[in-house]
């Protein structure tokens, strides 16, 4: 309330000696001018006040933010805007050099507000380019040598996709694995989902973080319970990139965007399974468990181990069979990956198998 308060006394001061110098305009006796400026700060007062508290909501939402603003971008935000305020003040020198008129104070005082809340903005924006052109990124963050450039933050998507599972198989997530609160807590929730599907995945998610702690992979959940605020656990795990200043894996195409309006470098784990997945060409033999109904009369589906979806015609009668030789007809991309269609492998003369 002291921002709202401030912001109306000086709106408030600017009414009534505008009051009064319109009244003083208006009739020359003394009582128009008390008029005047009795009316002028009354209306002044309640403008002042709705003014105020948008403006104090707007530093409500700015100081929410702030938890994830590095160091580098607070300072240089409050270099920035002391010389927009010290800007603003300059700019009205000559206002009351020339003019002399008891609306000076105010209005020079609305110029140096006006001019220090713009250059808080804009030294926040550039704040980190301009603190590493300075080589003292480094002082104003201790912890940024303890952070390995090889960490990279997960959001919801990412933990609950197969992707990440390969990435740590293969060894390569040794750099770390860095988590908001939020996308642990609603994993967590999650793994207690009514659906069997959902369940299953959260919980292979949860068991992924226990086995790369296990096998010395370092595993940081930052932040606290239910404090992702309004925008949920992907803006948390945006910002969590952006305060550690490292790459975000994701399979979500709202948090990639968000990420890339952040100024976040990410990865797009659908785009990176696809690209590594093999073609798998026409003719060739596979061998896949049939574990639903495809969308068409007729059709079964399974997956291969590295959660290619494959759809088989004329395999219905066999589903719930595991390790089904099937031919390759033909496959596609989709926003989902690569998707593989098949047909049932020619019994009497079988194909080699390959997985």
């Amino acid at each position: 309330m002291v921002v709202v308060e401030v912001f109306r006394l000086l709106v408030v001061v600017l009414g009534a000696l505008g009051g009064q110098r319109a009244g003083a305009a208006v009739s020359r006796g003394g009582t128009a001018s008390v008029v005047g400026l009795v009316v002028g700060a009354g209306v002044a007062y309640v403008l002042g006040g709705v003014l105020g508290r948008f403006l104090d909501r707007g530093a409500g939402a700015v100081a929410r933010r702030l938890r994830a603003v590095p160091a580098t971008e607070i300072l240089a935000a409050a270099v920035v805007g002391t010389g927009g305020a010290l800007a603003g003040l300059v700019l009205g020198l000559p206002l009351i050099a020339l003019v002399r008129s008891s609306l000076d104070g105010p209005v020079v005082g609305l110029l140096a507000w006006s001019g220090g809340v713009l250059g808080v903005r804009l030294g926040a924006a550039k704040g980190r380019d301009v603190a590493r052109a300075a080589g003292i990124a480094e002082l104003l963050d201790p912890r940024a040598d303890q952070r390995s450039s090889a960490a990279v933050v997960l959001d919801t998507s990412a933990l609950l996709g197969p992707q990440v599972a390969v990435l740590r198989h293969a060894g390569l997530l040794q750099g770390g694995l860095c988590l908001p609160r939020a996308v642990v807590d609603e994993v967590g929730l999650l793994a207690d989902a009514p659906e069997a599907t959902t369940r299953r995945r959260a919980r292979r998610a949860l068991e992924l973080l226990a086995d790369a702690k296990a096998e010395g992979v370092a595993v940081v959940v930052e932040g606290e319970t239910d404090a992702a605020g309004a925008e949920g656990p992907e803006a948390a795990a945006v910002a969590l990139a952006r305060r550690r200043g490292t790459r975000l894996l994701s399979c979500s195409g709202s948090a990639l965007r968000r990420a890339r309006q952040a100024g976040v470098e990410a990865v797009d784990l659908r785009e990176l399974a696809d690209a590594l997945a093999p073609e798998h060409l026409p003719g060739e033999a596979l061998e896949v468990d049939l574990v639903r109904p495809g969308q068409r009369p007729g059709q079964a589906v399974g997956y291969l181990e590295d959660g290619t979806m494959v759809v088989v015609n004329g395999a219905e009668a066999h589903l719930g069979e595991q390790r089904v030789a099937v031919v390759v007809s033909g496959s596609r991309r989709t926003s989902q990956g690569r998707l593989v269609f098949a047909e049932l492998a020619d019994l009497g003369r079988p194909a080699p198998i390959v997985g």
